[in-house]
């Protein structure tokens, strides 16, 4: 569904996102499903071996995805128009793919998978960009349609590729030589982030390294990445700053707000509900358990007769809007469930 009715974000959805499927596996494993979350990483991992070069989306059959087109002859739903065939989007720079990537690829190995000598190279070569790649501007986790910006949350995604690409060497038994460089390389970006986009009269984290003191809530992520502690003094801050600066009421978050963070689109949205669940999932690891329960029983309770959750809420009607249903806002109830109750049992979430 477009989001707004009867606005221009309308975007063709029926393709596979690399981050997507790293989320999604993730939670599949966290509530048992073992052989479902393997396969998943074995398509998206033959996925990427099969391209010159990662992609942020494929096809259902591991193919580039269609240029995107505007369809004149239909109206769209609700007479929101353009209709749009392909999605744009792919031939985007985003920087977090290179993490995605790498974090399927060891959650892979963790599962009990291997990798062939010719991936592993590949991999290798993708963690060596990401080294380099974080330093350059991107249209990052939201897709924007402009020039973008070095985007903190992309740079934080190339440093779990960093991270990732040394425990998968540490776990493959090679050279401690490479290990130690990513390992360093990882630690040092860690670092950068927290010291470059803090801004410290917004005491937060900062959208862009620039530390402009725009706040996005995909900041929420990078506890959730294993990039920053969520009770890191700045992270807790950040989480803080959040919470009131882009609330939509009611424990709804706007992913960013328009006025402060122009995209290259027109109109504005509503409140994405991934977002609200990364905020559920901080303050479980800060220890405020019951602010968590309250608002995760809160998100829950919005899911309409069937038990789906659209993409977006319209906060002042409570209406659906985006993508429905949306996987990411699924992945949220499963993942930050899993947290709430280990939390509440006293075990490791």
């Amino acid at each position: 569904m477009p989001a707004p009715i009867g606005g221009v974000r309308n975007w063709d959805y029926r393709y596979t996102w690399i981050r997507d499927a790293a989320y999604a596996v993730f939670a599949l494993r966290r509530v048992g499903f073992g052989e479902e979350a393997d396969a998943f990483l074995g398509w998206v991992l033959d996925a990427f071996e099969q391209s010159r070069s990662p992609r942020i989306m494929y096809t259902l059959l591991g193919d580039p995805v269609p240029e995107e087109i505007q369809d004149a002859e239909l109206e769209g739903y609700r007479s929101s128009a353009p209709v749009r065939w392909g999605n744009g989007a792919a031939d985007q720079r985003q920087h977090d793919v290179y993490g995605e990537v790498l974090d399927c690829a060891d959650q892979w190995l963790r599962g009990g998978g291997d990798l062939q000598p010719a991936l592993w190279s590949r991999l290798a070569e993708l963690a060596d960009t990401a080294a380099r790649a974080w330093r350059q501007p991107d249209q990052g986790i939201w897709e924007v349609r402009n020039e973008g910006r070095v985007f903190t949350y992309s740079a934080g995604m190339c440093q779990v590729a960093l991270d990732r690409t040394a425990a998968i060497s540490e776990r493959l038994g090679l050279p401690r030589q490479a290990t130690a460089r990513w390992r360093g390389e990882a630690e040092k970006l860690r670092q950068i982030i927290l010291d470059r986009s803090w801004n410290e009269k917004a005491r937060c984290l900062s959208e862009d390294l620039d530390g402009s003191g725009t706040l996005d809530a995909s900041l929420l992520a990078l506890p959730l990445r294993k990039v920053i502690p969520a009770d890191h003094p700045r992270m807790a801050a950040t989480t803080a700053a959040i919470t009131e600066r882009l609330s939509a009421g009611g424990g709804l978050l706007y992913r960013y707000l328009h006025d402060h963070s122009p995209d290259g689109l027109p109109g504005d949205e509503g409140a994405f509900l991934l977002c609200s669940f990364w905020l559920v999932d901080n303050l479980v690891m800060q220890g405020e358990i019951g602010r968590a329960e309250d608002l995760y029983a809160s998100l829950c309770a919005r899911a309409g007769p069937l038990g789906l959750l659209p993409e977006q809420i319209d906060p002042s009607t409570g209406a659906f809007m985006g993508n429905f249903p949306q996987a990411f806002s699924h992945i949220g109830i499963i993942v930050s469930g899993v947290n709430l109750a280990r939390a509440k049992a006293g075990t490791q979430a």
